[in-house]
């Protein structure tokens, strides 16, 4: 595989968990950050959080890193990532997806190769630009877009040699989908709490 940096883009306060971080919202009795971060330690052996409020992220063994452009959006999160990732490649992953697979994880890193810019998975649903790896070729083409006022991912996209993975070697990484889960809401957190213990009974 390539060398590759873990990226955890560590959003800040939440208006619907009462002002909370959401990376710090609770699934199964640990931390959202906690479940990530145990899979990220397994595989890379360079991992940045970017984030606006670097004290609540100091207990993990990982470089804390802010954005650099003042607006906030996924756009400038990946710009960060990159610009202070040393290797040449950067894993990136949202703070709301408790459920990351490993296996999903390093089957999209064997996927990388110089002929390309982004790899990212495709579902059902459609692309999943926040599980994925992105090459510090981007960071330039990032920075011209931020500069544009133009913040959304979908535009970076157009612009960059795109490997897309089909959503049936995705369902082969991880059968049941739940790497994809965000919890964004109380309901969301709730389903997640259930999705935990059924994950906990079936590895006892």
């Amino acid at each position: 595989m390539e060398p590759c940096t873990g990226v955890l883009l560590a959003g800040g306060r939440n208006t619907r968990f009462s002002g909370e971080n959401k990376a710090f919202v609770s699934v199964g009795g640990k931390r959202m950050v906690d479940r990530i971060y145990g899979v990220f330690s397994k595989i890379f052996d360079e991992i940045l959080i970017v984030t606006n409020d670097p004290l609540d992220y100091i207990d993990l063994d990982a470089s804390i890193v802010g954005d650099i452009y003042p607006v906030r959006s996924s756009l400038t999160g990946l710009h960060a990532g990159l610009f202070y990732a040393s290797r040449p490649y950067a894993f990136f992953s949202a703070c709301d997806t408790p459920f990351i697979s490993r296996d999903l994880l390093v089957g999209i890193m064997t996927e990388v190769d110089p002929s390309h810019d982004i790899v990212l998975p495709e579902t059902e649903a459609g692309l999943e630009p926040l599980c994925a790896v992105y090459s510090k070729r981007c960071l330039h083409i990032i920075e011209t877009l931020i500069q544009q006022n133009t913040f959304k991912i979908q535009a970076l996209f157009r612009r960059v040699r795109l490997k897309k993975l089909p959503p049936d070697r995705i369902a082969r990484l991880d059968p049941h989908g739940f790497s994809f889960f965000n919890v964004n809401s109380h309901e969301d957190r709730s389903r997640a709490d259930r999705v935990a213990a059924g994950l906990q009974r079936e590895t006892q």
